[in-house]
């Protein structure tokens, strides 16, 4: 399957700076229109998992289904997930210093699936700042960030074949969040990208 991608780093994008060395990219449309097969397909082609997390006194399913790959040692898990991980590698890596080397699924089957306020787990030896890269297939959901300790939040929506690159110090200072909706909405497909030590 060809996966039109935009190449150039400028091409339809937008730095914001969050402050605290905190940014992000905003590059709408940076895989190209597909149809609406992909979502099916990756759907399918995908070893999904349900989790379950104790949240106080109770053990309860987490809202969405998860699918995690180590790049470093196995193979992709479909065509279409290698090509995106060598475009992001090819323009981002040198300001990173390192490549992609995880891919992280998340599949929103409908409005009542969801990820909680959150930035993620630096492990140790990773570097403090780094970057992590979701591509969004499939329905519009927003992705929503806010500083760490309060204050004002951004709410974006994510559509399908949309580009956000979180970096700097925004795991640290940021948190970010795929909310609940009771709009009517289809599967929603978030595909992460991070280098080695975080998760």
């Amino acid at each position: 399957m060809a996966i039109p991608v935009q190449e150039s780093l400028f091409d339809l994008s937008e730095r914001r700076q969050l402050g605290a060395g905190a940014w992000i990219d905003v590059r709408p449309g940076w895989l190209s229109e597909e149809s609406s097969e992909l979502v099916s397909e990756l759907q399918a082609a995908i070893p999904w998992r349900a989790e379950r997390r104790r949240m106080y006194d109770r053990v309860l399913d987490v809202p969405r289904l998860v699918s995690f790959h180590d790049l470093a040692t196995a193979d992709a898990p479909h065509p279409m997930i290698a090509k995106l991980r060598r475009r992001l590698n090819d323009i981002y890596a040198g300001e990173l210093g390192e490549p992609f080397t995880t891919v992280g699924l998340c599949l929103y089957r409908h409005g009542g699936d969801s990820v909680a306020w959150h930035g993620d787990t630096i492990g140790r030896g990773a570097s403090q700042d780094t970057m992590v890269a979701i591509v969004s297939v499939g329905a519009t959901r927003t992705l929503a960030l806010r500083p760490r300790g309060g204050g004002a939040a951004l709410r974006l929506a994510q559509h399908h074949g949309d580009l956000v690159v979180m970096g700097g110090s925004c795991q640290r200072t940021w948190e970010h969040s795929v909310p609940k909706t009771a709009a009517p909405t289809g599967p929603r497909i978030s595909i992460q990208f991070r280098p080695r030590g975080v998760r």
